[in-house]
């Protein structure tokens, strides 16, 4: 599903133009990106959480190189669903 996907489906199910539905997506994207950028979490109660996680420097191997080369810590945006929305999604893939 892409945001256009997204943007018809709402613009259906609520009657609202789908050029008011797609600002309304897009605020409500850069608004989670702007919150994750300043290094906050953004909590959706029965939907889910957009995490920022660290994760530490590590060494790995360039194979082709024959060499060992460390890759630096960074920082990685994660989602993780609430217990509802996966117990809802699991619940729907077992019954097709």
């Amino acid at each position: 599903m892409t945001k256009a996907d997204i943007v018809s489906e709402i613009s259906k199910n609520t009657g609202i133009d789908k050029a008011s539905v797609l600002a309304s997506v897009e605020g409500f994207m850069e608004s989670v990106m702007g919150a994750m950028n300043n290094g906050e979490n953004v909590y959706l109660r029965g939907f889910g959480s957009f995490v920022v996680k660290k994760r530490a420097a590590k060494a790995a191997r360039d194979i082709q190189n024959e060499t060992t080369i460390i890759i630096p810590e960074r920082y990685v945006p994660t989602f993780k669903p609430s217990q509802y929305f996966a117990e809802k999604l699991r619940n729907n893939l077992q019954n097709k």
